[in-house]
C-alpha cells in the first residue's frame, strides 16, 4: 500500500499526523510530509483511518 498527498489540496490540518505520526509529519512551514510512502502492514489500518479522516480529502491510497 502507498499513500500520497495532493499538496494543492492539503491545508496541513494535521489530522493525519494525530492519527498516524509514524507516517505523516508537518514541516516548520506547515507542509505535510509523508515519512513512509510504502505503508507497512502493521500501520495499514491507521493510515486508512487517516485518509478517511482528512477534512480536505487530500490523501489517497494505492493498494
Amino acid at each position: 500500500m502507498r499513500v500520497k498527498v495532493d499538496p494543492l489540496v492539503c491545508e496541513a490540518n494535521a489530522v493525519c499526523v494525530g492519527i498516524a505520526e509514524e507516517v505523516f509529519d508537518l514541516t516548520d512551514d506547515d507542509e505535510l510530509v509523508i515519512l513512509r510512502e510504502e505503508v507497512p502492514a502493521e500501520l495499514a489500518d491507521k493510515v486508512r483511518h487517516a485518509v478517511r479522516s482528512c477534512p480536505k480529502a487530500a490523501l489517497t491510497l494505492e493498494e
